[in-house]
């Protein structure tokens, strides 16, 4: 099992780490899926958000699914620790993580102002309660559990992560918040490469591999939903392509190779602008 420590479901949610700038040294000691997912997108972008440490205002859309994570990492510490947790602390818990500091800084959309996104927030946390797939008397292996692995044998910095719930048996579970309905077969394909990351530091930490990985999407749709996408094990062919997408990760850190990949993806990029003056 891995170990995480015995944290109580009452304790007060954790501020979010803000951006801060990195030396090229300081990148090349770890990796993690989220910034080889920001590489892989976009090197321009990566060099802007970890090297430079550029701070942009927090989006809506981004404080909901912290929020969100925030009240579910907690709920599945009561049922770790086997402590109830009632529908008062649910929403006192829902108040703190969205009251954080952190949205002093959120830029609110015009057609959906705070009350409206706060509104909506707490109906996915409703609704996760309402129809989660996960029995309640079902204690959980690991909780929000900081991991680490050593690829140093592959010629690789270390390997990072933080998973956010492995369920009884092995079952590694990620979630996700989002605006539409995922498609299944898309959805494996855009986190496989994170989904990877995580069966491989579950490995190296209980010397067993994981039975199982679920994408629990809360859509945030009128009427919120919840779809889940479940998927086998890693194979030693995603393993390889991992190793390899490392491996073009350090290649162009060490050569400082941050050019820009645009497309449309761009519309919805917070360094636009940075972006279009680069030269």
């Amino acid at each position: 099992m891995i170990a995480i420590e015995p944290i109580a479901p009452a304790e007060p949610v954790a501020v979010p780490a803000k951006p801060r700038r990195r030396t090229k040294v300081e990148l090349l000691e770890t990796v993690s899926a989220s910034r080889l997912n920001t590489w892989l997108a976009c090197r321009l972008k990566f060099r802007f958000r970890y090297v430079d440490g550029l701070v942009k205002p927090n989006t809506a859309a981004r404080h909901t699914g912290t929020v969100v994570h925030a009240v579910l990492q907690q709920w599945n510490l009561a049922r770790w620790r086997r402590v109830p947790l009632d529908t008062d602390a649910v929403e006192a818990l829902f108040e703190q993580a969205w009251a954080l500091p952190d949205d002093l800084n959120i830029a609110w959309d015009n057609d959906a102002p705070e009350a409206a996104a706060k509104a909506a927030a707490l109906g996915l946390v409703e609704m996760y309660f309402r129809d989660t797939p996960i029995p309640p008397d079902e204690k959980p292996e690991a909780v929000e559990v900081s991991v680490e692995m050593d690829l140093s044998s592959h010629g690789l910095p270390r390997l990072i992560g933080i998973i956010d719930l492995v369920r009884a048996g092995g079952r590694i579970v990620d979630f996700k918040t989002t605006g539409k309905t995922p498609d299944n077969a898309m959805a494996l394909h855009s986190n496989g490469l994170q989904l990877t990351a995580y069966a491989l530091l579950y490995r190296d930490a209980t010397g067993r591999k994981e039975s199982a990985m679920e994408l629990h999407h809360l859509i945030k749709t009128k009427t919120p939903k919840l779809v889940i996408t479940e998927r086998g094990l890693a194979t030693e062919q995603e393993e390889a392509r991992f190793y390899r997408l490392v491996e073009s990760y350090v290649h162009g850190l060490e050569s400082e190779d941050y050019v820009p990949s645009p497309g449309l993806h761009c519309a919805g990029c917070e360094f636009f602008n940075e972006c279009r003056g680069w030269h």
